[in-house]
């Protein structure tokens, strides 16, 4: 939804000039704001929050709770920040963009890979490497594992996609000798 990236940017952007500016780990920030993200994606946590009986208290406290003890002074401000205005909603948004943001500072991209068979370690280690020199950039590695895929493998990076799974080469062939 634009809008609902419209509403998360300036949000992201203050996290991040805010984080930077205290020289915190963003990684950690990067941790605590998906954490809340998926929280505050929870169909019943929407659900109580639209209830006009339940105060931003009330809301801070059972997130904050959700979320348990481990949440640094920041992300409870930010948090409080967030619910105050009303923008519960667009938490996952606001986390999205900050990754980017957090991302784009250190030159990497967030790169999926989606595999029909487990990846071992040292595989993906070594996958990790051609693929950053494929993509001229760092790429934090996350694996999927889709069976429909047959074979191979896709990569999905920002919107660039490496498609050599045996499933996409099946869908060639199906076109050319439909063609």
């Amino acid at each position: 939804m634009a809008e609902l990236a419209t509403i998360a940017r300036p949000y992201a952007d203050a996290l991040f000039k805010a984080s930077t500016q205290q020289g915190a780990d963003l990684s950690g920030t990067v941790a605590w704001a998906e954490e809340l993200a998926a929280i505050a994606a929870n169909p019943q946590l929407r659900q109580l929050a639209d209830d006009p009986k339940v105060t931003d208290e009330q809301l801070f406290d059972v997130i904050s709770g959700v979320a348990g003890s481990a949440l640094p002074d920041a992300a409870r401000n930010f948090l409080r920040v967030i619910i105050e205005n009303g923008r519960l909603q667009v938490l996952p948004e606001v986390a999205a963009q900050f990754r980017s943001l957090v991302n784009r500072a250190g030159g990497s991209s967030d790169a999926v890979v989606q595999s029909a068979f487990p990846i071992d370690a040292a595989a993906l280690a070594a996958l990790g490497t051609s693929l950053e020199k494929r993509f001229g950039r760092k790429l934090n590695l996350s694996v999927q594992q889709d069976q429909s895929l047959i074979g191979g493998i896709r990569v999905v990076v920002g919107d660039e996609v490496l498609d050599t799974s045996v499933k996409a080469r099946l869908e060639q062939m199906k076109a050319a000798l439909i063609a």
